[in-house]
């Protein structure tokens, strides 16, 4: 409370009953706040739930957190600890607290999109890594000609639909030049010019291509359903 006293220490589940269950128990020794060190990922039903009863919110920043930790006696770092160091702070240090508003909602809602979107990104990048890897394996000089195009839609669909350089031979220049223009009308022609005179730099077949045929359309698939959901 106020002036100090212990009303109440124990470890709390993040569920919803049980912290409905604290805040009714607590009631009768007065208006509560409730003070959380991360409005958003742990402390994110805490806060909707306090929210929601009409109790007062508010957090401590985590540098503020750190800073006032460093005054407590004790170096681990326990839920325990960190619990009552934040508890001391909202009762000696209130000017510490900061309120939890709309503006935080928000910024956690674009965190969590932003942390996904990075996900995404990284897995695009192992991904189209992983393609221009089998490409170099079984033609270099196809490789200098999609690899750095994997972006491109088109490029993903053509490896779907033929993955490999026999694939792509049999399929000929005016398909392949059909089949690109769909989803790229501008680059389309070129490209399949491109494709045709990079074929024509390699006549061995190397080893592994057979395994390419199976794993390429699924990376091309993979890409492309990534490419999709950064862009949603």
């Amino acid at each position: 409370d106020r002036a100090g006293k212990r009303l109440l220490d124990r470890a709390l589940p993040n569920d919803e009953a049980r912290i409905r269950e604290i805040l009714a128990e607590l009631e009768h020794h007065g208006r509560i706040l409730v003070v959380v060190d991360q409005p958003a990922t742990i402390g994110a039903l805490p806060v909707a739930v306090a929210q929601a009863a009409g109790t007062l919110v508010g957090y401590l920043p985590g540098l503020a957190m750190r800073r006032i930790a460093d005054l407590h006696p004790g170096e681990a770092k326990t839920d325990a600890r960190d619990a009552f160091i934040i508890a001391d702070a909202a009762r000696t240090m209130p000017h510490t607290l900061r309120s939890v508003q709309l503006a935080d909602a928000q910024l956690a809602e674009l965190t969590m999109l932003c942390g996904f979107d990075d996900d995404l990104a990284k897995q695009a990048t192992a991904t189209s890594n992983r393609i221009r890897g089998l490409l170099t394996q079984i033609h270099p000089a196809l490789e200098r000609v999609l690899g750095p195009r994997l972006d491109h839609p088109a490029v993903l669909d053509l490896l779907r639909t033929w993955p490999t350089p026999e694939a792509l031979r049999h399929a000929g220049r005016r398909r392949i030049a059909n089949r690109l223009t769909k989803l790229a009308p501008r680059m389309g022609d070129r490209l399949a010019e491109d494709i045709m005179n990079a074929l024509g730099q390699q006549t061995v077949t190397v080893v592994g291509t057979n395994a390419a045929t199976i794993v390429l359309p699924e990376l091309a698939g993979m890409l492309a359903r990534i490419h999709e959901g950064r862009a949603t």
